[in-house]
């Protein structure tokens, strides 16, 4: 499947990139970012008015905004690994041979796997810790591991992005 052609790129504009092929579409971290933007904008303006019109605010809104903002990191983490945006010493990874390019984007790719699969695993012991022990969050209550839950799930799905960048990077001749 080839990409689709991009017109010329306007002067003075910055040039697009198209996104590259994925088994898993980007658009669900497109989606994602959009809900939980939307959530935190939907909280934070609801916030606003009561505060303006009652002098009180909801307790629960910091609690919730916290853990949105978290997860809206981990999803924008995972697009940036699955677009291959993710941070690196471009002097080092945009120079030299086309073979020591490729060398150094499978190692970071692989090396991104490793870390987020090691995340994936350790997150989830503190998981399982939280609710063996029954932690309730501070602010309204509810089991912590309704919040920790998502580390170790969006570690995964970061973990698979790499893991398919590392496979996408050998596949280039």
């Amino acid at each position: 499947m080839s990409l689709p052609e991009l017109p010329d790129p306007i002067p003075g504009e910055p040039e697009v990139h198209p996104d590259e092929v994925t088994r898993v579409p980007l658009a669900i971290e497109d989606w994602l970012t959009v809900v939980v933007m939307a959530l935190l904008a939907l909280i934070t303006f609801a916030n606003v008015l009561v505060r303006y019109f009652t002098s009180q605010s909801f307790a629960w809104t910091e609690e919730i905004s916290v853990f949105l903002m978290i997860v809206l990191a981990l999803v924008a983490g995972s697009a940036a690994v699955a677009r291959n945006r993710h941070i690196r010493i471009e002097f080092f990874a945009d120079n030299g041979p086309e073979a020591r390019q490729r060398a150094l984007a499978r190692f970071g790719a692989f090396m991104m796997f490793l870390f987020f699969a090691v995340l994936a695993v350790l997150s989830a012991r503190v998981v399982y810790d939280d609710i063996r022990f029954g932690e309730t969050s501070p602010g309204i209550g509810v089991p912590v591991w309704w919040y920790t839950m998502w580390m170790p799930v969006m570690s995964v799905a970061i973990a698979g992005r790499a893991l398919g960048l590392f496979i996408r990077r050998g596949r280039r001749p």
